[in-house]
């Protein structure tokens, strides 16, 4: 996007993944930007996977613009052609006046392909990832809400990471909301969340995590007894993945070097934003290195359990019990 802003266009663009989110982005950039509106009537051209060959899409590709410096030729679904891998003979000499996007959803073209070596020595290859810890998501959401102008409740984003995780596109219209009737301090709390997507600010993941990271073994329990109550809440299997990460980056930050400072914890973790270290050096408080390796294996125990693994009869209740009963001791 740094590129494309600054005027720079490649030949050629491979955008895959299984997020749709940034390839959408990256694409739409390119048709809003790169022609007058005028100029798009005649030198871009829109063409479906499924309904297209390899053939089809190099003879467009190799016509020359109309009265324009560019002509862009986007080629979606990409994923539907029977024929993609011939498209590497365009690859070869490609059109410096076309703008050739392939846009490739839902996974990846295997990289041993010789269409994916020759448009990356041409143009540019981009795989598009949903953001995996919570830390990327709250980047994300901070980042996305910024743009518009606001802030957000550091806990808040913290909510809404854990509710509705790495999936852009619904996070990005959950956040549209949000935006819609903000006050004229555009501060979003937990409390604007809970109106506006149905998030509540109680017994939601995260607030069971914080009650686990401070050994608060009453609150956890109650909080476990609610899911177990009301599995559409969250439970087992939206704490696990959250907590497990959590642990994870926790081991991580018993190899810094002493003393152990919230710079160090955000350097070594990764972090652009000193909110989430606070969380660390708590649980670094509550648990010994050692009961944090016991955790992580405890965590693996129970996610296989949950999925049938040496498990007969246990509800998933009951292993959400078993797993917070086993951290807060």
């Amino acid at each position: 996007m740094a590129q494309l802003e600054a005027g720079h266009r490649k030949p050629v663009y491979i955008l895959m993944g299984e997020e749709s989110y940034y390839i959408d982005k990256v694409c739409e950039y390119i048709m809003t930007h790169t022609l007058s509106e005028e100029e798009r009537d005649f030198n871009q051209i829109v063409m479906y996977g499924s309904e297209t060959s390899a053939q089809q899409i190099m003879d467009q590709a190799r016509r020359f613009p109309m009265m324009a410096k560019y002509q862009v030729v986007v080629v979606r679904e990409a994923q539907g052609m029977k024929d993609l891998e011939q498209l590497e003979k365009y690859m070869e000499k490609p059109v410096p006046t076309t703008i050739l996007v392939i846009c490739y959803m839902g996974g990846t073209i295997d990289a041993r392909k010789k269409l994916v070596g020759k448009a990356a020595a041409v143009g540019e290859v981009f795989v598009s990832e949903s953001p995996r810890y919570d830390r990327d998501i709250v980047e994300f959401i901070n980042e996305y809400i910024e743009k518009e102008k606001a802030k957000i409740d550091p806990r808040a984003a913290l909510v809404v990471a854990a509710h509705i995780g790495g999936d852009l596109k619904r996070l990005t219209s959950e956040l549209d909301k949000v935006f819609i009737g903000l006050g004229e301090d555009r501060v979003i709390t937990s409390d604007i969340i809970e109106k506006k997507i149905g998030i509540s600010k109680n017994y939601n993941v995260f607030e069971l995590r914080e009650a686990l990271i401070t050994k608060n073994a009453l609150k956890a329990h109650q909080i476990a007894k609610y899911f177990d109550s009301n599995p559409k809440s969250g439970g087992l299997f939206a704490l696990l993945p959250q907590t497990f990460s959590f642990f994870q980056n926790l081991m991580l930050c018993y190899y810094i070097p002493k003393p152990v400072t919230d710079n160090a914890i955000m350097a070594q973790l990764g972090m652009k934003s000193a909110w989430a270290v606070r969380d660390y050096v708590t649980a670094m408080k509550n648990f010994s290195a050692r009961k944090t390796l016991q955790i992580i294996a405890k965590i693996r125990e129970v996610d296989a359990r949950s999925k049938g693994l040496d498990n007969v009869n246990t509800t998933p209740g009951d292993l959400l019990k078993e797993l917070v009963t086993f951290i807060v001791s």
